[in-house]
This record gives C-alpha cells, sequence and structure tokens, in this order.
C-alpha cells in the first residue's frame, strides 16, 4: 500500500539541532545507535559498549540520560513544530502506523528515514510498540487507539479457521465487527487495511485472500498450494495443463505440466473428476472411479434409476453419460431391481 506525506522540515537539520544538546560522549552515542552519522548502520550497545570500553548497561544509561536531556531542553520545545507534523502524519495515516510503512510514507531515502526515526524516539508524543508473534513493530500517538486495534486484530485472527480463506472487504466487515466504533478521522478503508497489516498473524495471498500467515492458503509453498489456490479462484474443475499456466500466469512460478499432474494426483485436495480434469475435493467431488462413486451414490441413498443415477454421477464427474450406463451394467457390482432401480452388489 504505496502512500506519500509531505513534510515541511528537513529532518536532519532538525536532527543535527538536537544533538547539539548532549556532551560529545553522549551525541557520539546517540550518533551510532541510530545511524545518524556518515555509516548510516545501527550499532548495537554492545558493539558500542566495546568501542568505548564499557558494559551494554551503561551505554543503555547514556543513551537515555541523552534523550531525556534533549526533550528537556529549550532546543527540543523550538522544535515542537517538526514533531506537531509528524504527529498530523500519523493521524492521517491512522493513529496507529507499521513502522516501515511510516517511513517510507515520509520519504524513501534509508538515511532520511533513520533520521525520522530518532525523532519518534525522542519525541515524548510518540508511542512505540516493539514487534511480537502477534504484531509488526509500530508507532501511535493514541494508546487506547492501540489498544484496541490489537485486540480487534487478536479476535479477528481467533475467528478464522486454518484453512479459510476471505476477500477483503469482508475481512474488514469482520474486524469492525470486532472494532465496532472508530472515530470519524480513521473510518476510511485505506486505513482499516493498514491497520490489518499490523498483524503478523494474518495475510493475504498473491491473489488478494486474506487468511491465516500460517496457512498454505496464505503462504503458499509449493505446486499444489498454488494449484489448490488457482483452482478455488477459477470455481470449477480444470485440466491439469490449464492449473500449471495459471500457475505460471498469476505466480511467476515455472509449473511444469507432467510435475503438476503428478502433484495434483498425490494430493487428497483434489480429485479427478474426468480425463486430466480436477476439482477441489471440498467441493463435494468424491474419490475414486466411475464405479465407486455410483456405487457410493447407491449405498447412501438406496436403490435408484438409471437416470437419476447417471445424472447424479455427471454432477461429480466430468465423463459421457453411456460411461455411467455401461458401468451399471457391470452384474458383478449392480443389479436391476423388479422395480426397475438399480441396486448395489458389492
Amino acid at each position: 500500500m504505496s502512500t506519500t506525506v509531505n513534510i515541511t522540515f528537513k529532518p536532519k537539520a532538525v536532527v543535527r539541532q538536537l544533538l547539539s544538546v548532549p556532551n560529545d560522549r553522549n551525541q557520539d552515542v546517540l550518533i551510532r545507535r541510530y545511524g545518524l552519522g556518515a555509516d548510516p548502520t545501527r550499532m548495537t550497545l554492545e558493539a558500542i559498549g566495546d568501542l568505548y570500553g564499557i558494559t551494554r548497561e551503561r551505554v543503555r544509561q547514556i543513551e537515555n540520560t541523552a534523550l531525556a536531556a534533549i526533550r528537556k531542553s529549550p532546543t527540543y520545545r523550538e522544535l515542537l513544530p517538526a514533531f506537531n507534523e509528524l504527529r498530523d502524519a500519523m493521524v492521517a495515516l491512522g493513529g496507529i502506523v507499521h513502522e516501515r510503512d511510516f517511513l517510507n510514507a515520509i520519504s524513501s531515502d534509508h538515511v532520511t528515514q533513520q533520521h525520522i526515526h530518532f525523532l519518534l524516539v525522542v519525541g515524548d508524543l510518540f508511542i512505540k510498540h516493539k514487534e511480537n508473534d502477534d504484531f509488526e513493530h509500530s508507532w501511535t500517538i493514541d494508546k487506547e487507539l492501540a489498544d484496541r486495534v490489537h485486540d480487534s486484530l487478536q479476535k479477528l485472527y481467533a475467528s478464522l479457521g486454518n484453512d479459510d480463506l476471505i476477500e477483503e472487504s469482508k475481512l474488514i466487515d469482520r474486524f469492525l465487527s470486532h472494532l465496532r466504533e472508530v472515530n470519524a478521522e480513521y473510518a476510511r478503508e485505506e486505513v482499516y487495511r493498514r491497520w490489518l497489516n499490523l498483524s503478523r498473524r494474518l495475510s493475504k495471498n498473491p491473489l488478494g485472500e486474506w487468511g491465516r500467515s500460517q496457512s498454505p492458503n496464505v503462504s503458499a509453498r509449493g505446486i499444489r498450494d498454488y494449484a489448490f489456490l488457482v483452482l478455488r479462484k477459477h470455481g470449477s474443475p480444470m485440466h491439469f495443463r490449464e492449473v500449471a499456466n495459471a500457475i505460471e500466469q498469476n505466480f511467476r512460478r515455472e509449473a511444469h505440466i507432467a510435475t503438476t499432474h503428478n502433484e495434483l494426483i498425490k494430493d487428497k485436495r483434489f480429485v479427478l473428476v474426468g480425463r486430466g480434469l480436477y476439482a477441489l475435493s471440498e467441493w463435494g467431488y468424491s474419490t475414486g472411479i466411475v464405479r465407486d462413486v455410483i456405487r457410493d451414490l447407491l449405498q447412501k441413498h438406496g436403490a435408484l434409476h438409471r437416470d437419476e443415477i447417471v445424472e447424479r454421477v455427471m454432477r461429480e464427474r466430468y465423463v459421457k453419460e453411456n460411461t455411467v450406463v455401461v458401468n451399471l451394467q457391470n452384474v458383478r457390482f449392480f443389479k436391476k431391481n423388479k422395480d426397475g432401480k438399480y441396486e448395489c452388489l458389492a
């Protein structure tokens, strides 16, 4: 989701003024810690500690002291308009934002992004949420809003089965049913989509359908998973050659025809319903040859007339009517009773 936010101040110039507040060593620790110098690489506490011959905990204390000094300084108060612009940008993007998306929205330049990140850290308007198993690294200006969004995302995840796939508009509706009231300034579909992207447990597949991130229907890992998505999107049986071509077109993945056929045969999610034609078993198709389908029908429904059997079998198999009739004439498995209906012998 590409969005651009315009700011009027120059992040590097603002950071340069803020860094003039701490003493030289404290300033150097901040520059190295946040990648604000000639080398934009962020250094760890351990690496800075090794450089100065002090412990990582001591480096952390220096960092916190320097940040506190900046926040209390007249320089910080003079630069509040810059922080207010960042706050307004965050509100415009939804009040709680994925860190990477927020930085990308302001600038595509990595060095500038480092400076914006530092302003978020030092600004007392902003609250950081570290990434964990459930959520991405994010920032907010409204803790209550962030808590509500996180809670609603967890409920949304719990409401989905591992194999569920939902189109985005319906997922947003379900998400809002958990979130309930939304402030008017955030009541926009683009904001809801950004909030969905805060979750690490929810993702969408290359076809734009949402589900649980760990599901093979979302994180497709091989030909079988891609074939499942292709057939599901198509909505009706496909020849394995068509499946292979659709995989290459939709996912830009090489799919050899013979390999695709072999993978479909091995996976219980697929059912062979005709010469080279495959359907999804979740559509109600049963496995087995035509004789097996007839047998299953008779065992389930009892004796049936020929026309009923032909009609029902042809819903499950893409075969000619004569193929069904020929199978019915196999006296080892079926017989016609006195009412003219066929019964199963085995």
